[in-house]
């Protein structure tokens, strides 16, 4: 099982980027798979996620109208876009994999698969 996430990068306030997480090893169906962040100095939080069988998703308040999490079965691949990115939305971006749905996905310690983060930098 091994998720590899990419896409992130610097970017003025107000713009956009998205996220792109391939999964190896298993198909989407098996697990929810979740968006969660880790700013400096600061405690991984939770993002957004999306469930195993792809009609549920969640987001968190902070991110609520702004980001879309959507996954791409052929390509297993989940995706996540991110406009009017915010100073505060800095962080290492992780996806991560695990059985948790709903809003039991919202907690960290529920994945048990991670991929390698990838730094996203709002700044003028």
């Amino acid at each position: 099982v091994q998720l590899q996430a990419s896409g992130g990068g610097l970017v003025q306030p107000g713009g956009s980027l998205r996220l792109s997480c391939v999964v190896y090893g298993f198909r989407l169906d098996v697990y929810t798979i979740g968006w969660l962040r880790q700013a400096p100095g600061k405690e991984r939080e939770f993002v957004a996620s999306i469930s195993r069988n792809g009609g549920g998703t969640k987001s968190a308040d902070s991110v609520k109208g702004r980001f879309t999490i959507s996954r791409d079965n052929a390509k297993n691949t989940v995706y996540l876009q991110m406009n009017t990115l915010k100073p505060e939305d800095t962080a290492v971006y992780y996806c991560a994999a695990g059985y948790a749905s709903g809003v039991y996905s919202y907690a960290p310690f529920t994945y048990g698969y991670w991929g390698q983060g990838t730094q996203v930098t709002v700044s003028s």
